[in-house]
């Protein structure tokens, strides 16, 4: 499917990515879909317990009621579909046996590692819980998922926006999970056809923020031809209207 498919590479995709606030009412092809879920499920996780799950929420209803969960933002409520990243707290508890036979087929481990590697699971997950560290972990995997899903979004040809500002109970509501206490909203991702174009709003110089053994230590140099602060427009494939003002992103705030 992805040879049909003109994609962007992945330092295109993360160069030209922008967070699209306002959508076409296009819908998201399935194959462009089941390419992007796949894609979103193929990121790493703790242990490989995959514990964070995707719905997709694209009829009128679902999408109104993420609207309302988020304080009335435009783009759950525009864009076609919005993927919900979940985390399961609990998934370490559950049979694991598929994960462990798909590796030992694929040949990527065999019975020896299988065998430590499972005691090993669940020790590590029973001292999260100690720590009451679950629900972090399993959020810090759906994030990364979330995150597979933006850029293979944008190699697409399509625009997301990763969002902030949510209600978790009504969101949860929306999704059927809403006596669910080991599953969290991680990540709403609003998906389709951008309406709009958006300027990159610059990054702070690496020097500034990227060191080398400890934090705040700098010693290497900050290559301007290539820094943060470059127009990389020239890759994006969003086409549409320019935001009104400057003003309109900053009240709708979000991940930029």
């Amino acid at each position: 499917m992805t040879q049909a498919l003109d994609l962007l590479t992945v330092p295109q995709a993360i160069r030209a990515r922008r967070s699209i606030r306002h959508y076409l009412p296009d819908p998201v092809p399935d194959r462009l879909l089941t390419e992007l879920l796949d894609l979103a499920l193929e990121a790493p996780s703790s242990w490989n317990v995959q514990a964070r799950f995707v719905v997709v929420v694209s009829d009128d209803e679902g999408r109104a009621a993420l609207t309302r969960a988020t304080g009335g933002q435009p783009h759950p409520q525009e864009a076609p579909l919005t993927l919900v990243f979940v985390a399961g707290s609990q998934a370490w508890r559950e049979d694991l046996s598929d994960i462990y036979e798909r590796a030992l087929r694929d040949g990527a481990w065999n019975e020896r590692f299988v065998s430590g590697f499972s005691e090993a699971t669940q020790e590590f997950q029973r001292d999260l819980e100690q720590r009451g560290l679950l629900r972090e972990y399993a959020v810090k995997d759906a994030v990364i998922a979330a995150t597979y899903a933006m850029l293979a979004a944008t190699s697409m040809g399509l625009a997301t926006s990763p969002m902030n500002g949510w209600d978790e109970q009504q969101v949860k509501r929306v999704i059927g999970v809403g006596d669910r206490d080991d599953l969290h909203i991680a990540m709403l991702l609003p998906v389709g056809m951008p309406a709009e174009t958006r300027a990159h709003p610059g990054r702070r110089p690496r020097s500034r923020q990227a060191f080398t053994g400890q934090f705040g230590h700098e010693d290497h140099e900050d290559h301007e031809s290539h820094g943060p602060y470059k127009d990389h427009e020239s890759h994006a494939p969003h086409k549409g209207h320019e935001p009104q003002d400057a003003h309109e992103g900053h009240q709708e705030g979000g991940i930029r």
